[in-house]
């Protein structure tokens, strides 16, 4: 289970750290992704056979399922974990995710997520005063 917020910096070649934490985690070869809210989605190569199997259960003739599995999919690239610790993620996703130099790291149980800072504490900020409401709304779901 991914779990914490760890800060790193991006470096000008695209490589950023992965915590020790998620690394125990993952096998030498794993899955980065777009993801929503404009962050990036890590995924260990066992719980991302998981999610494809979810996407393509989709309606391929919907609109919509179609043009999230294209940009899902299409963004998505096997990382491999150098002998710093990092991961040299492609401009494609940088550039997705506004990731300048200061990023975060966040566990979301089986992914992690990677933001830009800024965008990341402007969204805690944003959501933490809902944070309350958001629980009591789940539970009837």
């Amino acid at each position: 289970m991914f779990m914490g917020e760890y800060r790193h910096n991006i470096d000008s070649k695209g490589r950023i750290i992965i915590p020790a934490k998620f690394r125990e985690q993952l096998s030498q070869v794993f899955v980065i992704t777009r993801g929503l809210d404009g962050c990036l989605f890590g995924y260990s190569a066992e719980e991302w056979e998981k999610v494809q199997a979810e996407v393509d259960k989709l309606p391929f003739n919907k609109k919509d399922a179609r043009t999230f599995s294209r940009l899902f999919f299409s963004a998505a690239t096997e990382c491999e974990i150098d002998k710093q610790g990092r991961v040299n993620l492609p401009s494609s996703l940088v550039k997705y995710a506004g990731l300048v130099k200061n990023c975060v790291l966040t566990g979301v149980s089986t992914r992690f997520e990677i933001w830009d800072a800024d965008k990341w504490d402007t969204y805690t900020e944003e959501s933490q005063d809902d944070f309350n409401e958001i629980a009591e709304n789940l539970l009837d779901f």
